[in-house]
């Protein structure tokens, strides 16, 4: 069943709102940020639709017990499960260029440029038929590369390359998903303070 992510940045203040119990405060709903369904990012932020390809960096921590009101009856109205939190000061100490510990299950596509050499091109969740073509293999191996080729494997048409490699956490989590949501945190840190700014959110299912 498919997940949809849910939640808030939320920033802790030195007052209350009038009807808050929490000096934390909802400063943005993730859906105005428009965060996309992503498994990927999901499992590497918090442990949730993954394969065990990377160590979660806030695996389901729960609501926090000072969530901001919005937050809190944000997720009673969804009904939304594993929860967690994270803040800016934890994302800023994360090795976006740290590995997964396996090969990626999906093929990776590579374009061939005159001047630059392979240029990485897509992710397949489906194997293209030319992969499939080149591999020599059913669509049943096919579609699970790293299982039945080893790690660096390699299938060469002209312009086009296929391979079997890992990922990096930002291949995962990429910029032009998130980038919004870090820049809004960024921006808040920068006022507030890194450990004053955090991202909560849970999963719809």
């Amino acid at each position: 069943m498919s997940k949809d992510i849910w939640g808030f940045i939320e920033c802790h203040r030195d007052f209350r709102d009038s009807e808050a119990d929490s000096f934390w405060h909802a400063a943005i709903d993730l859906d105005h940020l428009n965060v996309q369904r992503n498994y990927d990012a999901f499992g590497c932020l918090f442990g949730v639709c993954d394969d065990e390809q990377f160590v979660p960096v806030a695996p389901v921590r729960g609501l926090p017990v000072d969530a901001s009101n919005r937050a809190r009856e944000g997720r009673e109205t969804i009904g939304g499960r594993s929860a967690s939190w994270v803040t800016w000061a934890e994302l800023k100490q994360v090795d976006w260029d740290e590995e997964s510990a396996r090969p990626d299950c999906r093929i990776r596509e590579y374009r061939l440029d005159a001047d630059h050499g392979w240029q990485f091109l897509e992710r397949h969740y489906s194997p293209p038929p030319r992969f499939v073509e080149l591999c020599g293999q059913p669509l049943r191996i096919a579609g699970r590369p790293a299982e039945h080729f080893p790690e660096g494997s390699q299938w060469v048409d002209e312009d086009r390359m296929f391979r079997v490699e890992r990922l990096r956490r930002r291949d995962a989590v990429t910029d032009g998903q998130w980038g919004p949501i870090w820049s809004v945190m960024r921006t808040l840190a920068a006022l507030h303070g890194d450990d004053d700014v955090r991202l909560v959110v849970w999963f719809d299912d």
